[in-house]
């Protein structure tokens, strides 16, 4: 059984973005290369840069602990990736 892990990128202009993967240095090099595995919405954004990861454990965690960051507000976002705030999941 794989572990899964969140993981957020800041993005130019500070924008964050979440996801979550098994591999998290293999997603983050996708990102940042111009290859089509990366996600489309980081295409254009560069640099960009690791600000978190969290090892979660199983993929329906990870999931459900992704849904509920990305509705955080950007101010609440970056309480998250400070660990001002925790997200129970």
């Amino acid at each position: 059984m794989n572990t899964w892990y969140l993981y957020v990128i800041r993005c130019k202009y500070g924008r964050l973005y979440t996801g979550i993967t098994t591999d998290v240095e293999r997603r983050f090099a996708e990102h940042t290369s111009n290859d089509k595995k990366g996600a489309k919405y980081l295409r254009g954004k560069a640099p960009l840069t690791l600000v978190m990861k969290k090892k979660i454990g199983s993929k329906g965690m990870a999931l459900k602990l992704e849904a509920k960051v990305k509705k955080l507000s950007k101010i609440k976002k970056e309480m998250f990736v400070e660990g001002k705030i925790h997200i129970k999941i």
